[in-house]
């Protein structure tokens, strides 16, 4: 895919862009092209002028996901600044940017006396993962607080959602296929700033004691069984800092993955697919993956480079 085939833009687009210094794992191939929309109206321009054909991945901080070593095809798009704004636009409603931080929502939340969105204070990503993925923590799900969300289709085209609309199930949306999140509108209760602040507080000291939060990691790796707890499985099948080629199971928190310094992202999912093999032995429990894995590998499945478990 030639540059003089691609719409013109008013943002960036690179050529060959490695992803792994834009992903928590710090590991993986290049994107094709990256684009980095202007606003929301380039981004529908370049969508709506960009061969069908072609595959197209939003990316947001790279916090719970897996870019495999051979790179991703087509188009991978990156909100920035443009799209990291969060304002007060009705009572105890805030108007997200996808690209806002859930630090930033939070603490926005806090400074107009918000309460009931300071879970997402704990999580690592943005707005527009946080809508797609149902986000959760600490007792709060974007289910809760979400009004509705602003989606660009894969045809260019604008269209709001109302949160009934978004079929949520557990970190499970059903958003359109190619639909890249753009904006979304939380509510949440009146609340005083002090007590705010002090939720805020315990959850990220909960945070700092339980997970690698200093480590190359992706998050929580595996979605929590019915009726169990994902790293509590992971602990029984005898996989607490298990290794394979330069990837850890975390012995602080058994259901996150480490990139000990090295590791490869053939490394890191072949890790966790051991990890599902050996859950399912000892316990006849599927682990579900809720770190997304995208991409392809740097060889046939039978030639990649993955180390043994130790």
């Amino acid at each position: 895919m030639m540059a003089d085939t691609l719409p013109r833009v008013a943002g960036k687009l690179t050529p060959n862009a490695p992803l792994a210094p834009l992903v928590w794992f710090k590991s993986g191939g290049t994107a094709q092209w990256l684009f980095e929309p202007k606003d929301v109206a380039d981004l529908q321009q370049f969508l709506r002028d960009l061969d069908p054909a072609v595959q197209v991945m939003a990316l947001g901080l790279g916090s719970n996901l897996i870019v495999r070593d051979g790179g991703v095809q087509g188009v991978v798009v990156r909100l920035g600044k443009a799209f990291a704004m969060v304002s007060l636009s009705a009572d105890l409603t805030l108007n997200c940017g996808a690209g806002a931080s859930g630090i930033l929502v939070s603490s926005t939340a806090r400074d107009n006396g918000i309460a009931g969105l300071e879970f997402l204070r704990s999580i690592p990503g943005t707005v527009g993962g946080f809508v797609r993925m149902n986000g959760g923590a600490y007792g709060g799900e974007v289910k809760d607080i979400l009004v509705d969300c602003d989606v660009v289709l894969r045809d260019g085209s604008l269209l709001t959602l109302a949160v009934g609309e978004l079929g949520y199930t557990y970190r499970h949306s059903s958003l359109p296929e190619g639909a890249i999140v753009v904006g979304a509108r939380f509510k949440g209760r009146a609340g005083e700033a002090q007590a705010i602040q002090a939720e805020m507080d315990r959850i990220s000291a909960s945070r700092e004691a339980s997970q690698p939060l200093r480590s190359k990691t992706g998050g929580s790796t595996f979605k929590n069984p019915d009726g169990h707890k994902a790293w509590q499985l992971v602990d029984q099948a005898g996989c607490r800092g298990l290794t394979m080629g330069g990837a850890q199971v975390s012995e602080k928190h058994c259901n996150f993955l480490l990139n000990l310094g090295e590791a490869t992202s053939a490394d890191i999912e072949g890790l966790g697919e051991e990890v599902r093999r050996r859950v399912m032995d000892t316990s006849g429990v599927t682990l579900e993956w809720e770190i997304q894995r995208v991409g392809t590998c740097a060889r046939a499945p039978d030639q990649e480079r993955v180390g043994k478990p130790k």
